[in-house]
């Protein structure tokens, strides 16, 4: 926040001055409504807290996800019953176990079915099974989320990534598998709404992002075929809702981000926090 001085009636006045959540704009404080983008109370307390910052940068909004995904990845070691395995094997290489990931969040049939954990649909996202899955996992999403939050905004990048990730194991789980993990499905999620984006476009630059996008894809799905124990599912299903929400919430330049977006964008944020703060809870107390 800064003040801007003016003189009136030969007095000096001050008023503060922010930038306002919704469009990034220096606007009074005291605006009753952004004259550039329409957010009402730009200057409200609550919408400039360290919690909605977080969408104020792309940049700061991928470090928080890979910082969550870091944190859960160490506690995920720390809690398993081998800790910190130190295998020669680089697919073994600091890898926690199953009852460790299962106490995490873990999710499938096993954790819905047999212990009724729905809630796992949304921590899955943030635990991998060792130390390649989550860097892997980490690059791509460096690499793709730029891309979408520059057409779609922050707040619609977190409804895709969260809501992408749930329905990719949501559809596995009704596909029967038993137990996953993994981040890929919502990074896959991301890759479907930029397929949207590239393919509802068009001209040079979209046609450019689809078959880039598409290459991604395309090495995604052949992965998957080659490499055993693949949660092919979880990926087709991800990038399925990907493909929807891009759909379904548009990009910038067919729907300009509105009130709607910001509230789902904060309740995916809110959500997802709750729900690795439960995981949490019941990864250090139960005895599963």
């Amino acid at each position: 926040m800064v003040e801007r001085t003016s003189m009136v009636d030969g007095r000096s006045s001050r008023k503060k001055a922010l930038l306002c959540p919704g469009c990034r704009r220096l606007v009074s404080a005291d605006e009753t409504t952004c004259p550039f983008c329409g957010l009402p109370k730009p200057g409200s307390r609550w919408k400039n807290t360290v919690f909605t910052r977080v969408f104020d940068s792309g940049d700061r909004l991928v470090n928080a996800i890979i910082a969550a995904n870091a944190v859960m990845f160490v506690l995920s070691l720390l809690i398993s019953s081998r800790g910190f395995q130190l295998s020669g094997n680089p697919m073994t290489f600091l890898s926690p176990d199953s009852q460790g990931l299962l106490r995490l969040g873990a999710t499938g049939a096993i954790p819905i079915d047999r212990l009724h954990h729905w809630w796992t649909l949304g921590s899955a996202s943030f635990l991998h099974g060792g130390i390649l899955h989550i860097v892997f996992n980490m690059l791509a999403l460096r690499q793709i989320a730029p891309l979408v939050i520059r057409e779609y905004g922050t707040h619609r990048m977190v409804v895709i990534y969260t809501l992408s990730g749930v329905g990719g194991f949501l559809l596995s789980y009704l596909a029967g598998v038993n137990f996953t993990i993994g981040a890929s499905s919502a990074v896959c999620g991301l890759i479907g709404a930029a397929l949207y984006f590239g393919k509802s476009r068009g001209g040079i630059y979209g046609r450019a992002i689809y078959r880039q996008v598409g290459g991604w894809a395309l090495g995604i799905v052949l992965f998957g075929l080659v490499v055993p124990g693949i949660n092919n599912w979880a990926h087709g299903g991800g990038m399925a809702a990907g493909m929807l929400l891009g759909l379904l919430t548009g990009y910038h330049e067919r729907k300009r981000a509105n009130r709607l977006h910001r509230l789902l964008g904060v309740m995916c944020m809110a959500g997802t926090a709750l729900i690795l703060l439960w995981a949490v809870f019941t990864g250090l107390v139960s005895r599963i």
